[in-house]
């Protein structure tokens, strides 16, 4: 244990080397001693789960090779002291074990304690020493590493009736369907774009609680797989196979599906880009359309919703919402069917 630690910064702008003036998320560079400053935590790292986003792409510009993914992460954290993914900007989060408090680190936590990051790692310092594994059909990465996190950081102390993988995958994305039971109301109808999906599946659970006997919610997924998973859990109303980055296609189908009425509420998850305005023109006049997705392009967003005279409200996905961890975790505890799913895919 050191006798002497440096003062931090709560937001862990100390970390911030370039640009100057920026928080660690936006920075392109920050620092990555693992010597933790008075309010920090250290973490050796097991697992990494990369966003949905992020990895997808990452595996695409690398031809789907191990290897090549492996090193493409390694180089992401050697050169910006943290996994921030060029291309979509999003991280993703972790788990593992407190190595380290700071002394004037204000939290519950304790050495020992298993935890997951409820922060991107986009403004996490990492430390890879080496990738054990790579399992892209999760978008999970084992490692060797040690991780820090600023007294800001928020986290959730792992469950004990949960396999860590599984929890892990579920905390990932717990602000979609924690924000999803916010924006959702009885009686409304609710279209979730990338359904079939981990946190589509969630996200169609929440909703259909929140809409009730007098809503319905729609689940909309390309690929057909995806829709079967999510029928045998049993997690909405209707079930649509519809291309996200064909808007027309988006349209006649919900059109078809609501009489012309639209949705109230569009939620969209899925991880590729150019989805924006199949959001939009599924939503009704007045509608709320929520972005969760780190493929969204803000601009595509506001300028396409100009373009066709539609007048919604946007969304943009926090990763962060009060009680998210324990209504992600609820979730797999109340319905068996979806814990059972999660745990053979991710567990």
């Amino acid at each position: 244990m050191k006798n002497e630690y440096r003062k931090g910064d709560i937001y862990g702008t100390h970390r911030v080397i370039s640009p100057a003036g920026v928080l660690p998320q936006p920075a392109e560079v920050i620092d990555n001693d693992m010597n933790i400053y008075d309010n920090e935590v250290l973490i050796n790292i097991k697992t990494l789960n990369i966003d949905s986003a992020s990895f997808t792409e990452i595996e695409r510009r690398a031809g789907g090779d191990v290897e090549k993914i492996k090193e493409t992460i390694m180089n992401i954290v050697e050169t910006t002291g943290k996994h921030k993914n060029p291309w979509t900007g999003s991280g993703g989060m972790l788990i593992g074990t407190v190595a380290e408090i700071g002394p004037n680190f204000k939290g519950d936590l304790k050495v020992g304690d298993k935890i997951a990051t409820l922060v991107s790692l986009s403004l996490t310092p990492l430390k890879l020493e080496k990738i054990l594994e790579v399992r892209p059909e999760i978008d999970q990465v084992d490692v060797l590493g040690r991780a820090v996190l600023f007294q800001s950081g928020i986290y959730g102390i792992l469950p004990e009736d949960l396999p860590e993988n599984l929890a892990l995958s579920v905390l990932d994305v717990a602000g979609a369907p924690a924000q999803t039971a916010k924006i959702c109301h009885p009686g409304q109808t609710v279209v979730i774009l990338g359904g079939g999906g981990k946190s589509g599946i969630l996200c169609c659970y929440e909703a259909k609680r929140q809409v009730g006997v007098n809503g319905r919610v729609i689940c909309v997924d390309g690929f057909e797989s995806s829709i079967e998973r999510a029928k045998s859990v049993n997690c909405a109303h209707d079930y649509i196979v519809a291309d996200a980055t064909d808007a027309v296609e988006m349209y006649r189908k919900i059109s078809d599906l609501t009489g012309g009425e639209m949705a109230d509420v569009v939620v969209n998850v899925v991880n590729i880009p150019n989805t924006e305005m199949a959001s939009i023109l599924a939503t009704k006049e007045d509608g709320l359309v929520y972005f969760f997705s780190m493929a969204t392009s803000f601009t595509k967003a506001a300028l396409g919703a100009e373009g066709v005279g539609k007048d919604v409200t946007m969304m943009m996905g926090n990763g962060y919402t009060k009680g998210h961890a324990k209504v992600a975790l609820e979730i797999l505890r109340e319905s068996a069917e979806i814990k059972e799913l999660f745990a053979n895919l991710y567990a």
